[in-house]
């Protein structure tokens, strides 16, 4: 990630029309370019235009190279522009969508490798709960509501959730992986079924009567709760 300190140094850079200019001009061009075509392109005395120029290298934004022609004279210095980093947000949103699309094209969609990732995944939240007896609970015998678990889970990750008591279901009213879900909702749905599972396994209730129904409207997905579960 870049420091703030850099961030700041871009922006007080950026913060001159000429110097946003030279910037597009450098990062157009197909060939690294030296101060005089920069001045003669923008109309600038070439000292003003090296000042932008250094005050653009200070920031990163640019960086420059020696040309060497086996000539006489100064050497060329040559400009041209570095590849921004992306966006930390960005990178992990693309990770997960290369993921989820490898994952995508087992036989199944993805749907069992996924449902086990969110297993596993459940076990990082559920650890912060009042965990199962390590004997496990007797059979059909919930030990604990695992509604305020998965309303303190899903509020963790992201999700908004509603209760709705009458419905015995919670809504899901945001969704921080909505452009995954779309573009593989096999997967991702999946990997969320499954850490809703998980947490709902450890409390001693049926994980395979909790049910996800995905985008019942364009931002809305619900959660319908083991029938076991209390509500409230």
């Amino acid at each position: 990630m870049v420091a703030t300190t850099q961030n700041d140094a871009r922006h007080a850079a950026l913060a001159s029309e000429p110097r946003r200019r030279a910037l597009a001009l450098i990062s157009e061009s197909a060939v690294p370019l030296g101060v005089g075509p920069v001045a003669d392109a923008l109309g600038l005395h070439i000292t003003t235009a090296r000042f932008h120029l250094d005050q653009l290298e200070a920031a990163g934004l640019i960086e420059h190279q020696v040309a060497r022609v086996g000539q006489r004279g100064r050497p060329r210095v040559l400009f041209s522009a570095v590849a921004a980093p992306l966006p930390v947000d960005s990178a992990l949103q693309q990770l997960a969508q290369s993921l989820a699309a490898v994952i995508g094209e087992d036989d199944d969609g993805g749907r069992a490798r996924a449902v086990r990732a969110g297993e596993r995944w459940s076990a990082q939240y559920a650890a912060g709960a009042d965990a199962v007896e390590s004997d496990g609970p007797a059979a059909g015998v919930p030990t604990a509501d695992v509604v305020p678990s998965l309303l303190r889970v899903f509020t963790e990750i992201g999700f908004e959730p509603e209760l709705r008591d009458t419905e015995a279901a919670i809504a899901l009213t945001a969704c921080p992986f909505r452009a995954e879900a779309r573009a593989n909702p096999d997967v991702v749905c999946s990997v969320h079924l499954g850490l809703m599972q998980g947490l709902v396994r450890t409390f001693g209730h049926d994980a395979a009567s909790i049910r996800l129904e995905p985008f019942v409207q364009p931002t809305l997905c619900m959660v319908h709760l083991p029938a076991t579960t209390p509500s409230a």
